[in-house]
Protein backbone atom coordinates (compact mmCIF):
# COMPACT_ATOMS: atom_id res chain seq x y z
CA UNK A 1 0.00 0.00 0.00
CA UNK A 2 1.39 3.28 -0.92
CA UNK A 3 0.58 5.87 1.43
CA UNK A 4 0.93 9.95 0.69
CA UNK A 5 3.19 11.15 3.66
CA UNK A 6 5.44 9.43 6.51
CA UNK A 7 3.00 11.56 9.02
CA UNK A 8 -0.50 9.37 7.05
CA UNK A 9 1.50 6.30 7.87
CA UNK A 10 2.11 7.08 11.62
CA UNK A 11 -1.97 8.29 11.88
CA UNK A 12 -2.94 4.39 10.35
CA UNK A 13 -0.43 2.71 12.68
CA UNK A 14 -1.88 4.84 16.33
CA UNK A 15 -4.96 4.20 15.01
CA UNK A 16 -4.64 0.40 14.89
CA UNK A 17 -3.06 0.11 18.18
CA UNK A 18 -5.67 1.98 20.06
CA UNK A 19 -8.69 -0.02 18.57
CA UNK A 20 -6.49 -2.99 19.59
CA UNK A 21 -6.36 -1.77 23.50
CA UNK A 22 -10.38 -0.75 23.21
CA UNK A 23 -10.98 -4.76 22.07
CA UNK A 24 -13.02 -6.21 24.92
CA UNK A 25 -11.26 -8.42 27.05
CA UNK A 26 -12.53 -12.11 27.03
CA UNK A 27 -14.95 -12.74 30.34
CA UNK A 28 -13.04 -15.20 32.69
CA UNK A 29 -14.67 -17.24 35.16
CA UNK A 30 -13.42 -16.27 38.70
CA UNK A 31 -12.57 -19.05 40.96
CA UNK A 32 -15.60 -19.21 44.18
CA UNK A 33 -14.04 -21.25 46.53
CA UNK A 34 -10.40 -22.37 47.06
CA UNK A 35 -11.42 -25.92 48.65
CA UNK A 36 -15.02 -27.19 47.50
CA UNK A 37 -17.14 -27.82 50.51
CA UNK A 38 -17.86 -31.49 50.04
CA UNK A 39 -14.16 -31.54 49.84
CA UNK A 40 -13.59 -29.22 53.24
CA UNK A 41 -16.05 -32.76 54.79
CA UNK A 42 -13.35 -35.43 53.97
CA UNK A 43 -11.60 -35.83 56.69
CA UNK A 44 -15.23 -36.59 58.44
CA UNK A 45 -17.24 -37.54 55.97
CA UNK A 46 -14.66 -39.35 53.53
CA UNK A 47 -14.53 -43.04 52.76
CA UNK A 48 -10.97 -43.21 54.22
CA UNK A 49 -12.44 -41.72 57.56
CA UNK A 50 -15.82 -43.46 57.86
CA UNK A 51 -16.34 -46.48 55.78
CA UNK A 52 -12.54 -47.86 55.99
CA UNK A 53 -12.50 -47.59 59.73
CA UNK A 54 -15.29 -49.88 60.17
CA UNK A 55 -14.28 -52.67 57.34
CA UNK A 56 -11.15 -53.09 58.77
CA UNK A 57 -12.41 -54.97 61.57
CA UNK A 58 -14.27 -57.09 59.55
CA UNK A 59 -11.51 -59.27 57.45
CA UNK A 60 -14.42 -60.36 55.19
CA UNK A 61 -15.17 -56.94 54.29
CA UNK A 62 -12.04 -55.50 53.66
CA UNK A 63 -11.09 -58.26 51.33
CA UNK A 64 -13.83 -57.17 49.48
CA UNK A 65 -13.34 -53.76 49.64
CA UNK A 66 -10.31 -53.52 48.02
CA UNK A 67 -9.81 -56.81 46.33
CA UNK A 68 -6.60 -58.49 48.84
CA UNK A 69 -6.23 -58.94 52.77
CA UNK A 70 -5.75 -56.81 55.31
CA UNK A 71 -1.87 -58.25 55.49
CA UNK A 72 -1.39 -57.97 51.70
CA UNK A 73 -2.55 -54.42 51.90
CA UNK A 74 -0.11 -53.72 54.66
CA UNK A 75 2.75 -55.08 52.67
CA UNK A 76 1.59 -53.70 49.93
CA UNK A 77 1.46 -50.50 51.27
CA UNK A 78 5.24 -50.48 52.78
CA UNK A 79 6.32 -51.23 48.84
CA UNK A 80 5.09 -47.84 47.88
CA UNK A 81 5.36 -46.04 51.41
CA UNK A 82 8.58 -43.45 50.48
CA UNK A 83 7.80 -42.89 46.91
CA UNK A 84 4.39 -41.67 47.15
CA UNK A 85 5.14 -40.22 50.58
CA UNK A 86 4.71 -36.21 49.94
CA UNK A 87 5.55 -33.52 52.76
CA UNK A 88 2.85 -31.04 54.43
CA UNK A 89 2.38 -27.69 54.11
CA UNK A 90 1.60 -24.18 55.61
CA UNK A 91 -1.62 -24.67 53.55
CA UNK A 92 -2.88 -27.92 53.72
CA UNK A 93 -2.03 -31.13 55.08
CA UNK A 94 -1.13 -34.00 52.49
CA UNK A 95 -3.03 -37.20 51.69
CA UNK A 96 -1.37 -40.20 53.08
CA UNK A 97 -0.66 -42.92 51.03
CA UNK A 98 -2.75 -45.51 52.67
CA UNK A 99 -5.63 -43.31 51.62
CA UNK A 100 -3.77 -42.90 48.28
CA UNK A 101 -3.29 -46.89 48.07
CA UNK A 102 -7.01 -47.26 48.96
CA UNK A 103 -8.39 -44.73 46.72
CA UNK A 104 -6.05 -46.54 43.90
CA UNK A 105 -7.57 -50.16 44.63
CA UNK A 106 -11.26 -48.57 44.53
CA UNK A 107 -10.94 -47.35 40.98
CA UNK A 108 -9.37 -50.52 39.71
CA UNK A 109 -11.68 -52.53 41.86
CA UNK A 110 -15.30 -50.89 41.02
CA UNK A 111 -14.38 -48.97 37.22
CA UNK A 112 -15.84 -46.06 39.16
CA UNK A 113 -15.48 -42.45 37.38
CA UNK A 114 -12.83 -39.61 39.14
CA UNK A 115 -16.12 -37.85 39.65
CA UNK A 116 -17.34 -41.48 42.37
CA UNK A 117 -14.21 -40.59 43.67
CA UNK A 118 -14.79 -36.95 44.01
CA UNK A 119 -17.97 -37.62 45.81
CA UNK A 120 -17.39 -41.10 47.71
CA UNK A 121 -13.14 -39.95 49.42
CA UNK A 122 -14.16 -36.06 48.93
CA UNK A 123 -11.06 -35.12 46.94
CA UNK A 124 -10.97 -33.17 43.90
CA UNK A 125 -11.49 -35.16 40.85
CA UNK A 126 -7.87 -33.79 39.46
CA UNK A 127 -6.21 -34.41 42.49
CA UNK A 128 -8.21 -38.02 42.15
CA UNK A 129 -6.97 -38.91 38.70
CA UNK A 130 -3.36 -37.52 39.84
CA UNK A 131 -3.61 -40.34 43.19
CA UNK A 132 -3.86 -43.11 40.40
CA UNK A 133 -1.42 -42.20 38.57
CA UNK A 134 1.04 -41.96 41.08
CA UNK A 135 -0.33 -44.96 42.73
CA UNK A 136 -0.28 -46.86 39.59
CA UNK A 137 3.57 -45.94 38.17
CA UNK A 138 4.80 -46.74 42.27
CA UNK A 139 3.37 -50.32 41.76
CA UNK A 140 5.06 -51.19 38.58
CA UNK A 141 8.51 -49.46 39.47
CA UNK A 142 8.42 -50.90 43.02
CA UNK A 143 5.89 -53.79 43.04
CA UNK A 144 7.37 -55.29 39.71
CA UNK A 145 10.60 -57.44 40.37
CA UNK A 146 8.75 -59.24 43.19
CA UNK A 147 5.51 -60.30 41.14
CA UNK A 148 7.15 -61.16 38.17
CA UNK A 149 9.50 -63.77 38.45
CA UNK A 150 13.01 -64.22 37.52
CA UNK A 151 12.72 -66.47 33.92
CA UNK A 152 16.05 -68.30 34.36
CA UNK A 153 16.46 -72.43 33.70
CA UNK A 154 15.15 -73.26 37.44
CA UNK A 155 11.78 -71.33 36.98
CA UNK A 156 11.29 -72.77 33.31
CA UNK A 157 11.23 -76.42 35.02
CA UNK A 158 8.81 -75.14 37.63
CA UNK A 159 6.46 -73.71 35.19
CA UNK A 160 6.63 -77.25 33.32
CA UNK A 161 6.37 -79.05 35.99
CA UNK A 162 2.76 -77.13 36.71
CA UNK A 163 1.84 -77.69 33.05
CA UNK A 164 2.03 -81.39 33.25
CA UNK A 165 0.33 -81.69 36.40
CA UNK A 166 -2.50 -79.43 35.44
CA UNK A 167 -2.91 -79.62 31.72
CA UNK A 168 -1.11 -83.34 31.06
CA UNK A 169 0.93 -81.04 28.49
CA UNK A 170 5.13 -82.01 29.45
CA UNK A 171 7.47 -79.66 28.46
CA UNK A 172 5.02 -76.77 28.45
CA UNK A 173 6.58 -73.57 29.78
CA UNK A 174 4.01 -70.55 29.45
CA UNK A 175 0.66 -69.88 27.00
CA UNK A 176 0.81 -66.57 25.07
CA UNK A 177 -2.08 -64.19 23.75
CA UNK A 178 -3.44 -60.68 23.24
CA UNK A 179 -6.24 -59.28 25.22
CA UNK A 180 -7.65 -55.80 23.65
CA UNK A 181 -8.19 -53.54 26.50
CA UNK A 182 -11.27 -51.08 25.73
CA UNK A 183 -10.49 -47.25 25.64
CA UNK A 184 -12.78 -44.59 24.57
CA UNK A 185 -11.33 -42.81 21.61
CA UNK A 186 -7.93 -41.38 21.98
CA UNK A 187 -8.00 -37.31 20.87
CA UNK A 188 -5.68 -37.28 17.86
CA UNK A 189 -5.11 -41.14 17.39
CA UNK A 190 -6.73 -41.48 13.85
CA UNK A 191 -7.41 -45.23 13.64
CA UNK A 192 -4.69 -46.64 14.97
CA UNK A 193 -6.22 -47.75 18.17
CA UNK A 194 -9.26 -49.05 16.31
CA UNK A 195 -9.52 -52.90 16.54
CA UNK A 196 -10.79 -55.63 13.89
CA UNK A 197 -13.79 -55.60 16.62
CA UNK A 198 -14.87 -52.49 15.84
CA UNK A 199 -14.02 -51.15 18.53
CA UNK A 200 -11.21 -48.82 20.31
CA UNK A 201 -8.33 -50.80 22.38
CA UNK A 202 -4.88 -50.89 23.78
CA UNK A 203 -3.22 -54.54 23.88
CA UNK A 204 -2.04 -56.30 26.28
CA UNK A 205 -0.28 -59.09 25.32
CA UNK A 206 0.89 -61.89 28.24
CA UNK A 207 2.44 -65.15 28.72
CA UNK A 208 1.11 -67.03 32.24
CA UNK A 209 2.15 -69.92 33.90
CA UNK A 210 -0.64 -72.92 34.84
CA UNK A 211 -1.26 -71.22 37.82
CA UNK A 212 -2.67 -68.03 36.06
CA UNK A 213 0.21 -66.19 36.69
CA UNK A 214 1.46 -63.75 34.18
CA UNK A 215 5.36 -64.38 33.80
CA UNK A 216 5.52 -61.73 30.81
CA UNK A 217 3.43 -59.08 29.61
CA UNK A 218 3.45 -56.29 26.77
CA UNK A 219 1.55 -53.16 27.45
CA UNK A 220 0.55 -50.20 24.88
CA UNK A 221 0.27 -51.43 21.47
CA UNK A 222 -2.02 -50.16 18.81
CA UNK A 223 -5.62 -51.96 18.59
CA UNK A 224 -5.20 -52.26 15.16
CA UNK A 225 -2.36 -54.42 15.93
CA UNK A 226 -2.55 -58.24 15.42
CA UNK A 227 -1.05 -60.63 17.88
CA UNK A 228 1.80 -62.22 15.69
CA UNK A 229 3.28 -58.62 14.93
CA UNK A 230 2.89 -57.37 18.56
CA UNK A 231 4.66 -60.50 19.16
CA UNK A 232 7.44 -60.03 16.62
CA UNK A 233 8.17 -56.90 17.93
CA UNK A 234 8.17 -58.01 21.65
CA UNK A 235 11.22 -58.72 23.78
CA UNK A 236 10.10 -61.58 24.54
CA UNK A 237 10.49 -62.86 20.75
CA UNK A 238 13.52 -61.02 20.70
CA UNK A 239 15.18 -62.92 23.28
CA UNK A 240 13.61 -66.10 21.67
CA UNK A 241 15.19 -65.43 18.88
CA UNK A 242 18.90 -64.67 20.01
CA UNK A 243 18.84 -68.09 22.57
CA UNK A 244 19.03 -65.59 25.75
CA UNK A 245 15.57 -66.71 27.59
CA UNK A 246 17.26 -69.54 29.19
CA UNK A 247 15.07 -72.18 28.06
CA UNK A 248 16.30 -75.43 29.11
CA UNK A 249 17.43 -77.83 25.99
CA UNK A 250 15.22 -80.70 24.21
CA UNK A 251 15.03 -83.79 27.05
CA UNK A 252 13.03 -87.10 27.08
CA UNK A 253 9.69 -87.08 28.85
CA UNK A 254 7.63 -89.59 30.89
CA UNK A 255 7.04 -92.50 28.73
CA UNK A 256 9.76 -91.88 26.10
CA UNK A 257 13.71 -91.67 26.99
CA UNK A 258 14.98 -92.32 23.55
CA UNK A 259 13.29 -89.19 21.61
CA UNK A 260 14.09 -85.36 22.70
CA UNK A 261 11.24 -82.66 22.95
CA UNK A 262 11.80 -79.29 22.99
CA UNK A 263 10.51 -77.08 25.80
CA UNK A 264 7.84 -74.67 24.31
CA UNK A 265 5.22 -72.00 24.92
CA UNK A 266 1.65 -72.55 23.40
CA UNK A 267 -0.35 -70.05 21.44
CA UNK A 268 -3.31 -69.85 19.26
CA UNK A 269 -3.46 -70.02 15.06
CA UNK A 270 -2.65 -66.19 15.32
CA UNK A 271 1.07 -66.85 15.95
CA UNK A 272 4.02 -68.24 13.99
CA UNK A 273 5.30 -72.06 15.12
CA UNK A 274 8.76 -72.24 16.13
CA UNK A 275 11.47 -74.52 17.67
CA UNK A 276 9.91 -73.18 21.32
CA UNK A 277 6.62 -72.30 20.27
CA UNK A 278 3.75 -74.32 18.95
CA UNK A 279 0.36 -73.72 17.43
CA UNK A 280 -2.50 -75.87 16.15
CA UNK A 281 -2.76 -77.34 12.77
CA UNK A 282 -3.50 -75.21 10.65
CA UNK A 283 -6.72 -76.75 7.79
CA UNK A 284 -10.08 -78.95 8.02
CA UNK A 285 -9.08 -82.08 6.78
CA UNK A 286 -6.89 -83.04 9.97
CA UNK A 287 -5.60 -86.73 11.10
CA UNK A 288 -6.78 -87.96 14.15
CA UNK A 289 -3.31 -87.52 15.39
CA UNK A 290 -3.52 -83.74 14.61
CA UNK A 291 -7.07 -83.25 15.73
CA UNK A 292 -6.01 -84.62 19.22
CA UNK A 293 -2.65 -82.43 19.32
CA UNK A 294 -4.70 -79.30 18.32
CA UNK A 295 -7.35 -80.51 21.56
CA UNK A 296 -4.18 -81.19 24.29
CA UNK A 297 -2.71 -77.98 22.83
CA UNK A 298 -6.49 -76.11 23.04
CA UNK A 299 -6.06 -77.55 27.22
CA UNK A 300 -2.45 -75.92 27.87
CA UNK A 301 -3.54 -72.83 26.22
CA UNK A 302 -6.96 -71.93 27.32
CA UNK A 303 -4.84 -70.88 30.71
CA UNK A 304 -3.84 -67.70 29.40
CA UNK A 305 -7.41 -67.37 28.99
CA UNK A 306 -8.46 -68.19 31.69
CA UNK A 307 -5.59 -65.50 33.38
CA UNK A 308 -7.37 -62.78 31.18
CA UNK A 309 -10.78 -63.51 33.12
CA UNK A 310 -9.59 -63.66 36.30
CA UNK A 311 -7.92 -60.64 35.91
CA UNK A 312 -11.24 -58.71 34.65
CA UNK A 313 -13.14 -60.08 36.63
CA UNK A 314 -11.02 -59.03 40.07
CA UNK A 315 -10.03 -55.25 38.81
CA UNK A 316 -13.20 -54.20 36.95
CA UNK A 317 -12.00 -51.26 35.65
CA UNK A 318 -11.37 -53.31 32.62
CA UNK A 319 -15.06 -53.97 32.11
CA UNK A 320 -15.94 -50.97 30.82
CA UNK A 321 -13.90 -48.43 28.30
CA UNK A 322 -11.29 -46.79 30.46
CA UNK A 323 -11.66 -43.22 30.01
CA UNK A 324 -8.33 -41.57 30.40
CA UNK A 325 -5.05 -40.31 28.52
CA UNK A 326 -3.23 -43.01 26.69
CA UNK A 327 0.22 -42.93 29.07
CA UNK A 328 -2.36 -43.22 32.52
CA UNK A 329 -4.31 -46.05 30.50
CA UNK A 330 -0.85 -47.83 30.38
CA UNK A 331 0.20 -47.02 33.46
CA UNK A 332 -3.66 -48.46 34.56
CA UNK A 333 -2.92 -52.19 32.65
CA UNK A 334 0.49 -52.32 33.92
CA UNK A 335 -0.20 -51.92 37.81
CA UNK A 336 -3.55 -54.38 37.57
CA UNK A 337 -0.99 -57.49 35.96
CA UNK A 338 0.89 -56.43 39.26
CA UNK A 339 -1.93 -56.40 41.70
CA UNK A 340 -3.15 -59.74 40.27
CA UNK A 341 -0.18 -61.74 40.22
CA UNK A 342 1.01 -60.27 43.86
CA UNK A 343 -3.38 -60.75 45.51
CA UNK A 344 -3.04 -64.00 43.70
CA UNK A 345 0.21 -65.32 45.18
CA UNK A 346 -0.75 -64.46 48.72
CA UNK A 347 -4.48 -64.57 49.17
CA UNK A 348 -6.10 -67.08 46.85
CA UNK A 349 -5.85 -71.22 45.87
CA UNK A 350 -5.46 -72.53 42.74
CA UNK A 351 -8.89 -72.60 41.18
CA UNK A 352 -8.60 -75.13 37.88
CA UNK A 353 -11.51 -74.45 36.03
CA UNK A 354 -10.29 -75.87 32.64
CA UNK A 355 -12.71 -78.96 32.28
CA UNK A 356 -11.99 -82.21 30.61
CA UNK A 357 -14.51 -82.07 27.91
CA UNK A 358 -13.16 -78.61 26.21
CA UNK A 359 -12.57 -78.59 22.98
CA UNK A 360 -11.24 -76.61 19.85
CA UNK A 361 -14.46 -76.17 17.75
CA UNK A 362 -13.23 -72.02 18.33
CA UNK A 363 -10.00 -72.79 16.73
CA UNK A 364 -10.03 -71.11 13.12
CA UNK A 365 -7.59 -71.36 10.25
CA UNK A 366 -4.97 -69.45 9.43
CA UNK A 367 -2.54 -68.25 6.84
CA UNK A 368 0.68 -68.25 8.91
CA UNK A 369 4.01 -69.36 7.85
CA UNK A 370 4.15 -72.91 8.71
CA UNK A 371 7.27 -72.64 10.05
CA UNK A 372 10.49 -74.14 9.60
CA UNK A 373 11.39 -78.05 9.29
CA UNK A 374 12.60 -78.21 13.17
CA UNK A 375 9.38 -76.55 14.67
CA UNK A 376 7.52 -78.85 12.35
CA UNK A 377 9.42 -81.86 13.89
CA UNK A 378 8.64 -80.62 17.00
CA UNK A 379 5.33 -80.37 16.25
CA UNK A 380 4.99 -84.20 15.01
CA UNK A 381 6.40 -85.55 18.25
CA UNK A 382 3.78 -84.12 20.33
CA UNK A 383 0.51 -85.57 18.24
CA UNK A 384 2.92 -88.38 18.23
CA UNK A 385 3.49 -88.52 22.04
CA UNK A 386 -0.61 -87.39 22.88
CA UNK A 387 -1.73 -90.34 20.30
CA UNK A 388 0.49 -93.17 21.15
CA UNK A 389 2.69 -92.77 24.52
CA UNK A 390 0.88 -90.52 26.54
CA UNK A 391 -2.95 -90.47 25.70
CA UNK A 392 -6.16 -89.43 27.91
CA UNK A 393 -8.87 -91.16 28.95
CA UNK A 394 -11.77 -88.95 27.28
CA UNK A 395 -9.57 -87.28 24.40
CA UNK A 396 -11.14 -89.60 22.01
CA UNK A 397 -14.66 -87.82 22.86
CA UNK A 398 -13.43 -84.64 22.86
CA UNK A 399 -12.12 -84.35 19.63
Amino acid sequence: MDYDSEDDFLFLLAASALALRKKPKKNRTKRKLWIHPIVMERNKKGYFNTIYKEICEDPENFLNFTRMSKESYQELLLLIQEPCTKANTTMRESISVEEKLLITLRYLATGCSFVDLHYAFRIGKSTASLIVQEVCKALWAHVRQMAFPVLNAEKWMEIAEGFKKHSNFPNCIGAIDGKHIRLIRPSNSGSMFYNYKNYFSMVLFAMCDSNYLFTYIDVGSYGKSSDSGIFKNSTLFEKMVNGTLHIPAAAPIEGDATTDYPFVIVGDEAFPLLENLLRPYGGSNLTYNKKNFNYRLSRARRYIECAFGILANKWRIFHRPINVQIDLAEDIIKACCVLHNFVRVRDENRSDNIEAGTTYDNLTVDSFSRGNPRALNGQDKFANYFVNIYPLEWQNESI
